[in-house]
């Protein structure tokens, strides 16, 4: 991955489109009502142009029981059909908190069943330790990290109508 002059950041304009996964063994932390949902060091990354990277955890990393099937499924043209959950804790709850793609298409195959959160619903999202910041757009899930650089997608100057097309 290219890195911006000088930042040892990677940039989101370097990402490819159609999106890439890679096995990423960072450690991915995701808390809600002060309890650890999510906890592991074998996540997928999911990079895509002009958005910061998605992790999905692996169903056995996850308390499976803070997780309640919702209604709603959406449709990404790469990877197929997602399927929502609400995240419950205690009496808090976030409605369509995570997701997941139980039949995806390939060559995203090695990501079926691994569970995504909204960074912006949960307490804290982390990677390595350091709180991630939600992307902007609350529809994708991606995590601002302090080695990611935008501007991201939606946000005012982001990317060129050449390289969202």
């Amino acid at each position: 991955m290219d890195q911006p002059a000088g930042t040892g950041q990677e940039s989101v304009w370097d990402y490819p489109r159609p999106p890439r996964w890679e096995d990423c063994f960072k450690h991915i932390q995701v808390v809600f009502n002060g309890v650890v949902i999510a906890d592991s060091r074998q996540t997928v990354r999911v990079l895509e142009t002009g958005h910061p990277p998605v992790y999905y955890v692996p169903p056995e990393d996850v308390l499976i029981e803070s997780l309640e099937s919702s209604d709603l499924t959406t449709q990404c043209e790469f990877k197929g059909q997602a399927s929502y959950y609400h995240v419950v804790v205690g009496e808090k709850r976030a409605t369509n908190g995570a997701w997941a793609y139980p039949e995806p298409e390939r060559p995203y195959d090695r990501m079926k069943g691994y569970l995504a959160f909204y960074a912006n619903l949960m307490d804290a999202c982390m990677v390595d330790g350091e709180k991630v910041k939600p992307e902007p757009n609350e529809y994708y899930g991606g995590w601002i990290t302090s080695d990611i650089a935008g501007p991201f997608k939606e946000e005012a100057g982001a990317g060129s109508d050449e390289a969202e097309s």
